[in-house]
């Protein structure tokens, strides 16, 4: 099951100890060099006190339609506890946002959403906003995980071929029905005959 990443954004954290609900996720972590999510920043009551405001991915228990399910707030840690999220932290990445061309420099749009994995936290999908001008025809873009060729601090670039498979994969919708407003291109045979009834 795939889900988008911003559905994260105000997703509930509970916990097993308490029995309910101790944090709200605030910001994800992702790591551009795997994309993937490797920790969620939390805020709620207990967060900051007997804890730190990090969760880390790997303390998810379950995810669900009623949040993330954790042991409990001993799962938070500080940002500097663990190297790898320090170091993600210390990058300021944001996926969203970042321009997205080929690998010839033809600009597809900029990155609006992601899909992940929540089996594994692992971006899928990328969700493309369209330039404006090519936003008519096609407002978005799904661009798979394996078309990825390249991700920096400005863009995302992405394989040629994938994207003139794409390209090609669009196809210019011609109406196929009959107007029945319009006046009929046919005029009766004005050489037959009428007939009458007695």
């Amino acid at each position: 099951m795939l889900i988008n990443t911003s559905r994260l954004i105000g997703c509930p954290v509970l916990s097993l100890h308490v029995g309910g609900r101790v944090a709200t996720v605030t910001d994800i972590i992702i790591d551009p060099d795997s994309l993937k999510i490797l920790a969620c920043r939390v805020e709620g009551p207990l967060v900051g006190k007997e804890s730190g405001d990090i969760l880390p991915m790997d303390s998810v228990r379950e995810f669900s339609h009623i949040g993330m399910i954790v042991d409990s707030t001993d799962e938070f840690v500080e940002s500097d506890t663990i190297f790898r999220i320090r170091d993600v932290l210390a990058l300021n990445f944001n996926l969203v946002g970042l321009k997205v061309e080929t690998k010839k420099g033809t600009k597809l749009g900029k990155v609006s959403d992601s899909t992940i994995n929540p089996e594994n936290w692992q971006i899928q999908q990328l969700i493309v906003q369209r330039p404006l001008i090519k936003s008519f025809i096609d407002p978005e873009l799904i661009i798979s995980r394996n078309q990825i060729f390249e991700v920096d601090d400005y863009k995302v670039v992405i394989k040629d071929s994938e994207a003139k498979v794409k390209e090609q994969a669009q196809v210019e919708f011609t109406p196929n029905f009959i107007n029945p407003f319009r006046e009929p291109d046919f005029a009766p045979d004005s050489s037959s005959k009428e007939i009458t009834h007695p």
